[in-house]
């Protein structure tokens, strides 16, 4: 049997584009609002589960993007008046709930002319593009029909194009959605609901092997380790979503800006839903205290008896041993545990 090794050249582009670090986005984005897990979709929000894509799906994805501006150059070219939206142009809803749709048809839709339409495009794989043709976008891509009905409701266009392309072979498919309000009402009081809940949802299935669950980003976290990988404003104790889209921070009081919510602070505690441990009385209202190996740990800000938040994602048992070593030098050298 012959192994096929990787391109070399492959391999060194896949390296560079995983080397660039993506920022979460601020919002409860209305793409992800059809998914099927409240769970999936507040850890999301709250930063936690951070999905790391290998370099191909990262190009795939770059591909996608750039399909955009080609599919509205072929509307254009058939007589379609269309406008793109920029970033400033997104629908909100409050509460942290917002979206950013492709494009707007202003006039020229065959047979329908002088409506306007909400456009929203899509790249498939083979697999996937036949299924949509097959059963349309409602019941093959349901989350795509959401984030549509979303965004006719944000607009107040109530009709809908979805264009769908092959990368396997530049096929297209089209499909007019017409507008449910029922629907997009409700799965906008789901992201509201979901993005200004403090405390973390019950999930879909507690099965790991569960056909939902299997791929999922939050596999890790929910059927093996309990614990977040992320120290940020967003998972940490301190911090409330409110529902002017803004974050306030307990510890000072204040609105926390979206740049500060992506390290956090020296100040950070691990959000009791987002560790395994079992929480024990704290000392202070700033200072957790969780059992870890049979050992009570407190959780803030760094100093003698208080680990931070990173030191304990690094390496939870070895701030759970009564070590005078390791007790020494953090207190002498401001040592840290570092893994």
């Amino acid at each position: 049997m012959t192994i096929k090794k990787p391109d070399p050249i492959q391999t060194l582009i896949d390296q560079h584009h995983e080397s660039i670090k993506e920022q979460p986005r601020p919002h409860m984005g209305a793409s992800a609002l059809g998914h099927a897990c409240d769970r999936w979709l507040w850890l999301s929000f709250r930063w936690s589960v951070q999905p790391q894509f290998p370099g191909r799906i990262l190009r795939l994805f770059r591909r996608g993007r750039e399909e955009e501006p080609n599919i509205i150059k072929d509307l254009r070219s058939i007589g379609l008046k269309v406008r793109e939206v920029n970033a400033q142009e997104r629908v909100t809803f409050g509460s942290h709930v917002s979206g950013s749709l492709d494009a707007i048809i202003d006039s020229g839709m065959p047979g329908d002319e002088k409506s306007k339409y909400i456009s929203e495009f899509k790249t498939h794989g083979q697999k996937s593009f036949d299924k949509v043709v097959k059963e349309g976008v409602k019941k093959a891509k349901f989350e795509h029909w959401v984030q549509t009905q979303i965004y006719m409701a944000g607009t107040g266009i109530h009709k809908a194009m979805y264009v769908a392309i092959c990368k396997n072979t530049d096929e297209m498919y089209t499909e007019i959605l017409e507008y449910d309000h029922d629907a997009a009402q409700k799965y906008i009081a789901r992201g509201q609901r979901i993005a200004l809940t403090d405390r973390m949802p019950e999930p879909l299935s507690t099965d790991p092997t569960w056909f939902e669950c299997r791929f999922c980003s939050a596999h890790k976290f929910c059927h093996e380790t309990k614990l977040t990988e992320h120290v940020n404003c967003r998972t940490c104790a301190h911090s409330t979503s409110l529902s002017d889209d803004t974050w306030h921070c307990k510890k000072w009081d204040d609105i926390i800006p979206f740049e500060a919510q992506l390290s956090g602070c020296d100040s950070h505690v691990l959000h009791p839903d987002l560790v395994p441990w079992k929480q024990s009385e704290s000392p202070d209202d700033m200072t957790a205290a969780y059992e870890i190996n049979g050992k009570i740990v407190f959780n803030g800000e760094f100093s003698d008896n208080v680990y931070s938040s990173k030191e304990i994602l690094a390496n939870p048992a070895a701030c759970a041993l009564e070590d005078d070593e390791i007790k020494e030098l953090r207190r002498i050298f401001d040592a840290k545990v570092v893994g």
